[in-house]
């Protein structure tokens, strides 16, 4: 039985080994928390009347101070919080051992993590009753978003160290959706939704609550997923404490890459094929797949704050869609705080349009991780893509103009802010579906584009390819500071900029070299960053004193959209703008302990 000592005389079972913890006196000093720390419920959607089981794991990283321990649930339309205890629950705030922030200021015992053990998986917070494990908790009939927290606050309980967070929701009913939308509809967050089939909004426009949870249906013939036409409308307008969810149906731990469709929204803007309209990858040809034209302000809706996970179903043999796309959408659409997580294909694509995104999270794809192509001329900035260990993907950014025609135009031309792009760590894990971190950015068939403020970081074959004639003639592919360290892990290049810039990607010569030389503020160093590498509870922002942070780096244009207070390389500074809606779990972590 692992167990963890929390204060002199209580003990919380956590299932597997054992490790020590030693109360001492507050120090007056405290630093900001290195740990790694998650947690997760044994599903996302519960009715009243259910017991729920929190599980969670850290890793210490030699982070040795004291801690308080909080650990509570938020409902998240109220706002009113209910803390857990070892005997109970309470709606005062209290530890998980009951102490109040009266008793913690007037001094207390505190707790240090023993420094000599990394790490500590299943660890059960809250469960289902028995006298080795903690105490239980049956979900009330509040329905609506809930968020569980449980937190590590300084000694005295007075500054917040480290949150981790997990979403669930409680509803009274399971609605199966199957058909077309074709009038207005509103799905709730009181109820889950699953999909069944191909699901057209035509003709309609479909709002989905903030904190709702939709599924799609591994085996479903067609694949479960949700296709905005051109005459629809999506306003999926999530927040940060209630973001929206579209997830496998499977059970945790289960769920893969491909067990249903995916998200795709289609306008009327600008696309590059030579009848000004194309149809949508991965879906069969009829006016309801069938993108573009010239409007190129077509609003396909407002995403924000939306989750799509484990979606890449083939929808016909050997034509997958990806997690979200977007064919032809114009400027009026808004997306901004999406994640894209576990997709058999890419994991956000863009065919053409004018619209703009910002503040994305692409994680664990099986391809792609940002794919434009078909002439999109919008904005971007704050982009993260993270490759996993099980499925690393290809190419944290591919861009293409047009396959067919590389000079075609509009030509792929989008103004790029503030990315960061981390590849796997692990040369002998599974390729994706075309290779195995082939590049961090890979610019071919005439694309264009101005890419500034990148970091690429761990990417094992190359940082940067530059393929075809067509992509450097035609004078549109430029860029603004670029940070690169670690990249052509395969071949063992050293950190230089040449060995950053393999001269051969896949037997392709790779023309990247004399563009690179030619870009303003390229740096080649280690960025420093606080946990790149550690899966379930990383954190890309910078350490301080580092060269993220150089007075160099170009700043974004005021022009409305971008925010030029990013004077920074890659996609976080000093803010944690993914904290609390973004999942960085590894599935088969998930898995219940033996």
């Amino acid at each position: 039985m692992m167990r963890i000592l929390l204060t002199l005389a209580i003990t919380v079972a956590i299932g597997g080994g054992n490790i020590a913890a030693r109360a001492e006196a507050a120090s007056p000093i405290q630093k900001d928390s290195d740990i790694g720390l998650w947690i997760w419920t044994d599903k996302y959607t519960y009715s009243p009347g259910e017991q729920m089981t929190v599980r969670g794991s850290y890793r210490v990283n030699q982070d040795d101070q004291g801690y308080t321990l909080f650990a509570y649930i938020i409902n998240n339309q109220t706002g009113v919080r209910t803390y857990f205890t070892t005997s109970g629950t309470s709606t005062g705030a209290q530890t998980i051992f009951g102490g109040t922030p009266d008793q913690l200021d007037a001094g207390g015992s505190i707790t240090r993590l023993d420094a000599g053990v990394s790490e500590v998986n299943q660890a059960m917070i809250i469960g289902p009753g028995g006298s080795a494990s903690p105490m239980a908790y049956t979900i009330p009939n509040q329905l609506g978003m809930h968020t569980v927290i449980v937190q590590l606050r300084d000694s005295r309980g007075g500054r917040v160290l480290k949150n981790a967070y997990f979403k669930i929701g409680v509803v009274d009913e399971v609605v199966n959706k199957s058909g077309n939308v074709e009038a207005d509809e509103v799905w709730v967050n009181t109820k889950a939704y699953h999909l069944q089939g191909v699901v057209f909004v035509k003709n309609a426009t479909l709002t989905i609550e903030p904190g709702t949870f939709i599924t799609g249906q591994p085996g479903s013939q067609p694949a479960s997923s949700l296709i905005v036409t051109r005459t629809g409308k999506l306003m999926a307008a999530g927040t940060r404490t209630r973001p929206i969810t579209f997830t496998s149906s499977l059970p945790f731990g289960e769920r893969s890459p491909g067990d249903w469709g995916g998200l795709v929204l289609l306008g009327n803007a600008a696309v590059n094929w030579p009848s000004d309209f194309g149809n949508i990858e991965g879906l069969p040809v009829s006016d309801d797949t069938r993108y573009g034209g010239s409007d190129n302000s077509h609003d396909c809706g407002t995403l924000t704050y939306v989750r799509v996970e484990f979606a890449g179903a083939e929808l016909a043999p050997n034509n997958e869609i990806n997690a979200i796309t977007f064919g032809g959408c114009g400027s009026d659409t808004v997306a901004h705080h999406l994640q894209a997580k576990y997709g058999l294909d890419d994991a956000f694509e863009w065919f053409g349009g004018t619209m703009d995104a910002s503040h994305l999270v692409a994680t664990y794809a099986d391809d792609d991780y940002i794919d434009i192509q078909i002439g999109w001329a919008g904005r971007l900035q704050h982009v993260l893509a993270v490759s996993g260990l099980d499925f690393p993907g290809n190419r944290g950014i591919e861009s293409d103009n047009n396959e067919d025609g590389h000079g075609e135009t509009p030509i792929t031309n989008p103004r790029v802010f503030n990315v960061t792009l981390v590849g796997s760590a692990d040369m002998n894990e599974r390729g994706g579906s075309e290779g195995s971190g082939v590049a961090g950015a890979y610019f071919r068939r005439g694309s264009g584009g101005s890419y500034n403020n990148i970091l690429i970081y761990n990417w094992i074959t190359t940082g940067i390819a530059v393929l075809d004639d067509a992509t450097i003639s035609n004078g549109a592919l430029s860029g603004n500071g670029v940070l690169m360290w670690n990249n052509g892990l395969a071949s063992g290049m050293p950190n230089t900029l040449a060995g950053q810039v393999a001269a051969d990607v896949g037997g392709k010569a790779n023309k990247a070299l004399p563009l690179v030389q030619l870009i303003p503020n390229v740096e080649i160093a280690d960025p420093d960053l606080i946990r790149p590498l550690q899966l379930n509870d990383p954190d890309f922002r910078p350490r301080g004193g580092n060269p993220i942070f150089r007075a160099n780096w170009i700043l974004p244009p005021d022009d409305g959209f971008f925010d030029q207070s990013a004077n920074y390389i890659g996609a976080f500074g000093d803010e944690r703008w993914d904290e609390e809606w973004v999942q960085y779990h590894v599935e088969e972590d998930l898995l219940p302990a033996p």
